[in-house]
């Protein structure tokens, strides 16, 4: 191996390592909001796309867990950033952490991934460019993804909380 190699496997690793930290960090966190909540729920973590991701899901009554998802994602937000806060408390980072809650952002994910795939064919067959409604950072990114894998881009324009993704002709 030479030395480049090594440090860039350190550098991943380290990564690694301070990633599953946020993690852990997140999980307790949520632990102690669902204790207090008198709410049921599992953590489950993983690291995803160079992020720390947390996901509390639940056998039992998942009804209970949406109460933390809140009307479109709302309260499921706010959450995602009261727990970011809290991991930058522990460890001085800013955190890209995503939070999902009985699966709202997954099911989210796959619907958002179908309509960015659906707006870049029909860009592909008009040749026009298509502008897509308003949407959060996280549908934004999804959308984004989705473009990018049909092999076409966008942009995203104008100011939030009215921001939305323009797909563009190749």
């Amino acid at each position: 191996m030479t030395e480049g190699t090594t440090s860039a496997a350190a550098e991943g690793a380290d990564t690694l390592t301070r990633l599953e930290q946020e993690g852990d960090i997140a999980a307790d966190y949520l632990e102690g909001l669902l204790d207090i909540a008198d709410l049921d729920g599992d953590i489950d973590m993983d690291v995803e796309a160079d992020r720390a991701s947390v996901s509390i899901i639940s056998d039992t009554n998942s009804r209970d867990l949406q109460k933390l998802v809140g009307r479109d994602g709302e309260v499921l937000e706010a959450l995602q950033e009261l727990t970011r806060l809290a991991v930058h408390r522990e460890t001085g980072d800013r955190s890209r952490l995503m939070l999902d809650i009985a699966g709202y952002r997954a099911d989210k994910r796959a619907e958002l991934s179908e309509l960015g795939a659906k707006a870049a064919a029909e860009v592909r067959s008009s040749g026009e460019s298509v502008r897509m409604k308003p949407m959060t950072p996280f549908e934004r990114k999804v959308v984004h993804d989705a473009v990018k894998a049909a092999g076409l881009r966008s942009e995203s324009e104008g100011e939030e909380p009215e921001r939305f993704v323009v797909v563009l002709p190749a």
